[in-house]
Formats: structure tokens, sequence, C-alpha cells
């Protein structure tokens, strides 16, 4: 942009600024509704809703807009569609409530749905009882911030999603609280966006779920006691660091899937207490550092067509089975993590296991083909099996080893 324009740009923006008026909604004011307020508002007005309950639903903002809540005024849309729906640049909604989203299954009704906008925000808001919590599409360079969303999602056909977003760029997603949705956080065809210090608990499926989304970060985000864990599918280039994936218990349940995952970087995690740590599955050039696998059932399952992968200064404490492989080892390397069911010595004393440690264990070999033998997990006939299978490798990979185990953990 010529410095002429940008001059031109910022007195037009400047001038709207300047000339922007307050418009106060409340019960007993004369504009009581909010859609009221919104169609009497000029672009880039202050729409100042005051406590109250509001019986609307489909408000539509299609210009420059600030919707701000005072002392945290209800919007109760009564399961008749959308609460909100921005089609406009530049609109921020904060300070409400908004309860009682429809469930439909033909629309995916949303308590804030925004369409074909940039520069927008919510921030500050409580969505309750929602089908969908915030919808974005085909929006770019926006701010979903400090919300508190959720719902009472029982089957998965009949709920949604609460940060939901498709074929958008550059949207940062941080300090949210998502609970009791289908999904807490969605992404399909997501780029250059950030989810950060967000909790996403007790979810009918994934805490985090995104596909076919590159360029995207992920950090201080905790996911907790979600039916199916994280998944994450069909991405490349993804950061994720100093996350939290715990306590997602159940026969399909991962702290994080990884399936079809290119060129990323795993760093800094605590994957404690999960039925399955990581399972890899199509997933290439990974690099996971520091990270702690604490108190799993299976730190890391590997499957097919997973190549050139790192594992390197990650703690691995008290976990059922370390590692677990149903394919080639091909040329991933382990090499340089603390392991405790390590029982080998260092005579030089220079920190590193002087014998190699071998991480997949004959049972867990078993186990991946007949899934009932978990029963004998703790018997002694199990540890004598595993002991003569680390003496003489018959079905465990030969070649699958960390050459230098830490003697003590990483710090």
């Amino acid at each position: 942009m010529s410095f002429r324009y940008l001059t031109t740009f910022l007195a037009v923006s400047i001038g709207f600024l300047a000339s922007a008026k307050t418009v106060i909604v409340c019960p007993s004011c004369e504009i009581n509704s909010i859609k009221t307020a919104v169609e009497k508002a000029d672009s880039f007005d202050r729409i100042q809703i005051s406590e109250g309950i509001y019986n609307e639903f489909d408000i539509t903002i299609n210009k420059p807009l600030e919707l701000v809540g005072i002392d945290r005024p209800t919007i109760d849309v009564q399961s008749k569609g959308y609460g909100i729906i921005i089609k406009s640049n530049n609109v921020s909604i904060s300070g409400l409530r908004i309860i009682h989203i429809g469930t439909s299954y033909t629309k995916d009704f949303a308590a804030i749905y925004i369409t074909k906008s940039k520069y927008f925000v919510v921030e500050n808001t409580e969505l309750e009882n929602v089908f969908f919590g915030v919808l974005v599409e085909k929006s770019h360079k926006g701010t979903i911030a400090n919300n508190h969303i959720s719902s009472d999602a029982v089957v998965e056909a009949g709920s949604g999603n609460g940060v939901h977003m498709w074929h958008s760029s550059h949207i940062e997603v941080k300090e949210n609280l998502l609970h009791n949705l289908r999904d807490g956080i969605y992404f399909e065809f997501v780029t250059n966006s950030t989810i950060t210090n967000n909790l996403s608990h007790d979810n009918l499926r994934y805490g985090l779920h995104f596909m076919f989304s590159n360029e995207n970060e992920y950090h201080y985000n905790t996911f907790r006691n979600n039916g199916a864990g994280v998944a994450v599918m069909f991405s490349k280039k993804i950061i994720m660091t100093h996350n939290t994936f715990t306590k997602n218990w159940g026969s399909a349940s991962y702290g994080l899937l990884l399936k079809e995952i290119y060129d990323a970087e795993i760093e800094n995690n605590t994957i404690q207490e999960n039925t399955i740590g990581i399972y890899a599955e199509g997933s290439t050039r990974i690099n996971y550092v520091n990270n702690n696998f604490v108190g799993n059932g299976w730190a890391i399952k590997i499957s097919g067509a997973c190549y050139t992968n790192l594992f390197h200064d990650n703690n691995f404490l008290t976990n059922s089975f370390d590692v677990s492989y149903n394919s080639k080892v091909n040329d991933n390397n382990f090499n340089h993590n603390f392991w405790s069911s390590y029982t080998g010595y260092d005579l030089d004393k220079n920190g590193i296991g002087d014998v190699p440690f071998r991480p997949v264990k004959l049972f867990s070999y078993i186990v991946n083909r007949t899934p009932e033998t978990i029963l004998l997990l703790r018997s002694l006939f199990v540890e004598i099996l595993n002991f003569s299978e680390k003496v003489s490798p018959v079905f465990t990979p030969d070649n699958l080893k960390d050459n230098e185990p830490l003697m003590k953990k990483v710090s």
C-alpha cells in the first residue's frame, strides 16, 4: 500500500471512530432489543447491552460493530436458531451470556456464527447449552479468547463442537474453557493459527480434533478426560509444545492420535495416564523431544508407514508398555531417553547406560495379537517371558533400541 493510500485509509478509519456513538440497550430503555439496536447502529458504533434476559435469535451483524455486555446480560435463543450471526469485518463481541441453542440435523446452529469475516473478536462470553459454540467459516485474522463454552452432549449425532473452524486462517484461540461437547476444538482446512492456554475436558469425543490443517501451533493447553483424547490428522508443519494430555481412558482413547502427519515438532509435553499416550500411523519426520510419558497403558504405539521420526531426551515413567510396534522399525530413531524400566548400569559414570535398552517387550507383542492376554500383565510368567526375550530377541525388533539410555530423568 502506497503512502497516499495508507494516509487515506487511516484518515477514513479515524473519521469513523471519531463519529462512532454508543447505543444503550436495556429491558426498560427506549431500545430494548439487541436486534433493533444493531439495525439502528451505524458502522463502528458501540452497542452497550445492560443486565437482563433478551429472548432473541438470529441477531445478524452485517456492519462493523462492537457489542459489549454489562453485568453479563443473557441472550436466550430458546432453541429457535442461531444466537448471533456475524457477516462483517471488524466485529467485536464481549461480556455476553448466550444460552439454549437448538439442536438440528440439517443446520449447524451456533451461539455465535462467523462467516466471511476478518478482524473479529469473541471474548469473555459464556455460551451454555449450545449445539455449536463459536462456529467460524471462511474467516481470517480473528481472536476467540477467555470464553466458557459448555453443553450436555450425550450422543455424537445430536451434539456439536465448542470452537469449530472451517476454511479459515490466522485465528488465535486462547484461554477458553470447553467441556461436555462433542469436540472441544475442531479445525478443518485451517492454517497459520494458534491454540494456546485452553482447557478442554470431559468432551464426548475429542478435546482437540483437526484435519487437513497445516502450519498451526498448539501451546500450553490441557486436554483431560475426553472420550477419545486428541486427534491430529492429514496435516503437516505442526508445532505442539507444553501441552498436557491426561486421563483419556477407554478402548479407543489416546492422549494424542497422529494419522498421516508430516514435519511436526512435539516437544515438552506431558502425556500422562492415558490408555495410549501417543498412537502414530503413517506419520513421518516428527521430532519427539523432552516429553514426559507417565503412567500410560502404552506410552507410544507405532503402526505402519512411519519414517524418519526422532525420539530423544524423553522421560518414560512407569508405563505398562513403553513402546509397541506392529511394523518395520524403518529409520525411526530412539536415543538418549530415560526409561524407568531400564535395569542397566553405568560403570564409567557418564550418565549414559553402558547397555542398550530395548523398549519393546515380548508381552506387548503378544497383547497386540491377542488382547485378552492383558489379564496376565502382572504375572510372574510374563516377567520370565520378557526376560528371556531381552536376553535373546526373536519376536521383538532387534534394531529398535536406545543405544544411549539415560541414567537420570531429563529435567
